[in-house]
């Protein structure tokens, strides 16, 4: 189907001034900046905090855009990936008129955003046998006024990734967004979507520096996309979004051979993990994972969550979740947290 980016955009959107920051006025190079009334003198801190961040962070996303094997024109940083998720709804969906279709079970911030920005809400459960997507019964819900789609792969609380050729169905027949959340992409084998930004211009990717890299503290977000979409995302972006510690700290830590040895060491956990939990009676199933944590179906869950706050580990309590019932998120955590948490639930 046609995608046609001017139609879905929300028409206060294409006419909008943006706000103009003092930096968006000047580039280049200066020693005096007397334009945006910061404190000549310094900060309160032994830093230099007193002068404004980059507001489009271009340092950090050319840096970005090596890793990822694209240009730092098709990158946007937010405070985390919420940030580029409550505003894609501020840019593509009409308060009261539009809708969005996810397929829980899923990231639950997809609904708390559209609930948010007044959005209507549509459901298409995976396959309940394995968590797949069912790309028909998801574009049978799709209207003249369905704005935006969100898959994610590997899919959070499950920890599978989805089938390639069913998301390719549904961006190929789709004329809105599709949004693919691959926050865990680092740990699975499935290649990221950000190679095919090129065929599909209706396509946005998240990613995030909160798992593999480490960073959740710091929170700071992707989103790849068309040259086009990311100019709508900064359009509308709060003026400072990402302040300069953060940007400082990613740029001087971006090392890939750092990530992937911390994503080897969670992998091998997470494998060990696995082959404990299946030895407990009262474990029925262990989801396969793409992801850091393990999905498992337990007896009884909210009592077994229960026992373990007492003994101050705490995981994820996934039961009230559709296709969820009676299932434990966990974390996969150090050997020695892992041995903890395995001795603690045989005690039990």
């Amino acid at each position: 189907m046609k995608f046609e980016l001017e139609r879905i955009t929300r028409n206060y959107i294409s006419t909008l001034t943006p706000y103009s920051s003092a930096r968006d006025e000047f580039s280049g190079t200066a020693s005096i900046f007397l334009d945006a009334n910061e404190n000549p003198y310094g900060s309160v801190t032994s830093e230099k905090y007193n002068r404004y961040p980059d507001p489009y962070q271009q340092d950090l996303k050319v840096k970005i855009g090596e890793i990822k094997k694209i240009s730092p024109t098709q990158i946007f940083l937010g405070n985390g990936s919420d940030e580029a998720i409550d505003l894609l709804f501020r840019i593509f969906c009409e308060p009261h008129q539009d809708n969005i279709i996810i397929t829980p079970p899923t990231y639950g911030m997809y609904r708390v955003s559209a609930e948010t920005n007044c959005t209507e809400i549509r459901e298409a459960p995976l396959s309940p046998e394995n968590f797949q997507l069912r790309p028909d019964e998801i574009l049978k819900e799709v209207d003249k006024n369905t704005k935006i789609i969100f898959l994610c792969s590997p899919n959070n609380p499950t920890g599978n990734s989805l089938q390639t050729l069913d998301i390719q169905k549904i961006i190929e027949n789709f004329s809105g967004i599709v949004i693919v959340d691959e926050a865990y992409i680092d740990f699975s084998a499935s290649p990221t979507w950000i190679s095919e930004l090129k065929n599909y211009p209706n396509l946005v990717v998240l990613q995030t520096f909160s798992k593999a890299w480490g960073l959740a503290g710091l929170r700071l977000g992707m989103a790849f996309a068309s040259e086009a979409i990311i100019q709508l995302l900064n359009k509308i972006k709060l003026p400072y979004n990402i302040s300069q510690i953060v940007q400082e700290t990613v740029l001087e830590n971006l090392s890939e051979f750092k990530k992937q040895t911390m994503v080897n060491q969670v992998l091998k956990e997470r494998k060990s993990l696995h082959s404990k939990l299946e030895n407990l009676d009262f474990v029925q199933k262990i989801y396969e994972s793409d992801a850091n944590f393990l999905l498992i179906k337990v007896d009884e869950a909210q009592k077994i969550y229960d026992q373990l706050v007492t003994q101050q580990i705490i995981v994820r309590n996934r039961s009230k979740v559709i296709l969820c019932e009676d299932c434990l998120r966990i974390t996969v955590g150090t050997e020695t947290e892992n041995q903890v948490l395995v001795e603690t639930l045989r005690n039990f």
